[in-house]
């Protein structure tokens, strides 16, 4: 069943058309992924579904409700979190208070059991429930950063760029807890720049190139077709 629907949309940034009428969707229990080079689009297309910027044209259909203008301020009411790029963690607070934030839209009483549903899912956090999150590595920070959004028991969980600027021991760990998250019925939309990743973990995937998608499928066919790994992948 789809639960993410985008249909057309055409995004400006003042005279630059940087998304040109991409169209695709997400189902549910999905890992779908959006890949390509820097500046094709893919964070404009994250930040748009989630409301930072408003499509020129076009619809973002998400179960079943057309939420093209709808204010950033009420998508994770209905059921969208970003994970986005760069973290944008609460440097200043603690993991716990950061925690709590990203449960902003849930009752009082729903927050210990989502606080120990995310210490369970991420031990390093409970360890560092009380530092400042700010002296996190930078591991610890995407692993806040991911649990935060899932903090408000989204539907759809946006993750932009989760293993920018990390070393690969550690991007293998996020990549691992992705898995988990996909196992455990969590709808995903990554964005990831590290295509065979990306691909490793997708059920499907979207290429895009200058505000276009160019190419579609199973991730496992786009992992082993020669045009995406000349491209993308580096052979």
């Amino acid at each position: 069943m789809s639960l993410l629907k985008i249909d057309d949309i055409h995004v400006f940034y003042g005279a630059i058309h940087a998304i040109k009428g991409i169209s695709f969707e997400v189902n549910e229990h999905e890992i779908v992924t959006l890949i390509g080079a820097n500046g094709a689009g893919k964070s404009t297309t994250l930040n748009t579904i989630a409301g930072l910027l408003k499509p020129r044209s076009g619809k973002i259909i998400f179960n079943g409700q057309d939420l093209s203008s709808i204010p950033a301020s009420k998508m994770v009411s209905q059921g969208m979190a970003l994970c986005p790029e760069g973290r944008r963690i609460f440097q200043q607070m603690t993991v716990r208070e950061n925690l709590e934030m990203g449960g902003f839209t849930r009752s009082k009483a729903e927050i210990p059991a989502s606080l120990d549903e995310m210490f369970q899912r991420f031990p390093r956090l409970k360890e560092r429930e009380k530092q400042i999150a700010g002296t996190l590595s930078g591991g610890e920070q995407q692993m806040l950063a991911m649990a935060r959004a899932l903090m408000s028991r989204p539907k759809l969980l946006m993750l932009d760029e989760p293993s920018m600027g990390l070393a690969p021991i550690l991007v293998e760990q996020i990549f691992d807890i992705i898995r988990e998250l996909h196992s455990a019925g969590v709808t995903i939309l990554l964005v990831e720049q590290n295509a065979q990743m990306a691909l490793s973990v997708a059920d499907r995937a979207y290429v895009l190139e200058t505000g276009k998608i160019s190419m579609e499928g199973p991730a496992d066919e786009l992992l082993h077709n020669d045009a995406v790994r000349a491209a993308y992948l580096g052979s």
